[in-house]
């Protein structure tokens, strides 16, 4: 899922929480394969930020304190940009059940504050990040994730007399990312010599944080607008990653924790019956009227089968506990904490 004609020669991209994991890996491609391109790192922790300057500098970065929450502010951060990526948010699940509204007013207000700031100011490509939780959710943050898609869609409308289109990207878990089990995983073996599992029939969609960002990178390519790129990633059983990460290291099993799925949902059968297969990635199409779907380049992509579903536990690409300890070479001892 590369990209192969975008060029960001001389853009100015607006980064949304972009001192997280997702943000560091996305400077990293961006600086070195477009080194006269501008990054606005949009996001509320200065000391976050003043550690990014610190391995960056800011010839090229430039630090921008603010929350998505505040519409004034991400309207002033837009300007001039030619391109915005969205991967700010409240991830944990625990603390979005425990502050709900919290979690409303950042990843729904907050898309919605994107949205009316990327028109406003023209911006023709903007993208945003979601998750496999946001498919028929059990969950506040997977239901905040669903509404913030929903608002990036439906976006297109209100963007239609504009250059401004909008667009999703959705995926599993990033090895190392903030919410990851590596890290904890690891801490286990090394304090306590045993790891816990809350059900050993779980599966999981995983995906590398340098896939992440091709993934976004090729949606700015193909994005017409309203559409979802979803990855053909693996799945894996968290059995198989922890005896990748720890052989033979007795493990707990303690239940599955409220709002945590058995198995996770990337396509679901309503949505495959819009969605084609475009090689490497699925696309969701939009189904609203402004959509031509005849003067779509999706079009010449192959229709998904009737009934399609996309799930961790229904995958035909599955990790073996050697592959998984070959991917764990992306996940840093200690996560980037998102912003």
């Amino acid at each position: 899922m590369k990209p192969t004609n975008l060029d960001l020669s001389g853009a100015t991209i607006l980064l949304t929480g972009g001192t997280g994991s997702f943000g560091h890996a996305f400077v990293d491609r961006v600086t070195e394969r477009w080194p006269d391109a501008v990054i606005r790192i949009y996001s509320r922790d200065e000391l976050k930020q003043s550690e990014m300057r610190d391995r960056y500098g800011d010839t090229n970065l430039r630090y921008l304190i603010g929350d998505v929450r505040d519409r004034s502010r991400m309207s002033r951060a837009a300007q001039g940009c030619d391109v915005i990526v969205h991967a700010a948010a409240m991830k944990q699940v625990p603390a979005c059940e425990y502050n709900p509204f919290e979690a409303v007013r950042t990843n729904v207000l907050g898309a919605q504050h994107v949205v009316d700031a990327a028109i406003d100011a023209k911006v023709p490509r903007v993208v945003a990040l979601s998750t496999d939780k946001a498919v028929n959710p059990v969950n506040l943050y997977g239901a905040t994730k669903l509404c913030a898609e929903k608002i990036f869609v439906q976006g297109n409308a209100y963007a239609a007399q504009s250059a401004t289109r909008l667009a999703c990207v959705r995926y599993g878990n990033v090895v190392g990312s903030r919410g990851s089990v590596v890290p904890v995983f690891r801490q286990q073996a090394a304090e306590r010599g045993r790891l816990t599992i809350t059900d050993e029939r779980m599966t999981r969609f995983w995906i590398t944080l340098p896939q992440a960002v091709d993934l976004v990178l090729y949606a700015l390519e193909h994005l017409q607008g309203g559409e979802v790129f979803i990855p053909k990633i693996p799945s894996m059983r968290v059995v198989d990653l922890a005896e990748a990460m720890a052989p033979g290291v007795p493990r707990d099993v303690i239940g599955i924790r409220p709002g945590e799925k058995l198995h996770e949902l990337m396509i679901t059968s309503d949505e495959s019956r819009h969605a084609v297969d475009a090689g490497d990635v699925y696309v969701v199409l939009p189904e609203h009227a402004w959509w031509d779907a005849n003067a779509s380049h999706h079009r010449g992509n192959r229709a998904l089968p009737d009934g399609f579903v996309y799930s961790s536990d229904h995958n035909d690409w599955w990790l073996t506990a050697d592959e998984l300890a070959a991917l764990l070479r992306f996940a840093p001892e200690r996560s980037t904490q998102a912003a």
